[in-house]
């Protein structure tokens, strides 16, 4: 016998069945759960964090123009 397993959609958070023939949009309820959240991403309500960089690692950027590092030459 096999457990069903079960998340809550990240939109809604209703139970959702973790089975591909149960719940293809998972681990969304719905395809609006999933085109709701990828609006989120898309508009930036949603980020993941992360670092500032200095402001002169920006300009070594903007004027070589490759992104590659100048000390490895």
């Amino acid at each position: 016998m096999t457990r069903k397993q079960f998340v809550h959609c990240p939109t809604c958070r209703r139970s959702v069945a973790w089975n591909p023939e149960l719940s293809p949009w998972r681990p969304f309820c719905s395809e609006r759960c999933k085109m709701t959240d990828l609006g989120a991403w898309f508009s930036e309500e949603n980020t993941i964090p992360g670092v500032e960089l200095p402001e002169e690692l920006i300009e070594e950027f903007r004027e070589d123009g490759t992104g590659t590092d100048r000390r490895e030459e």
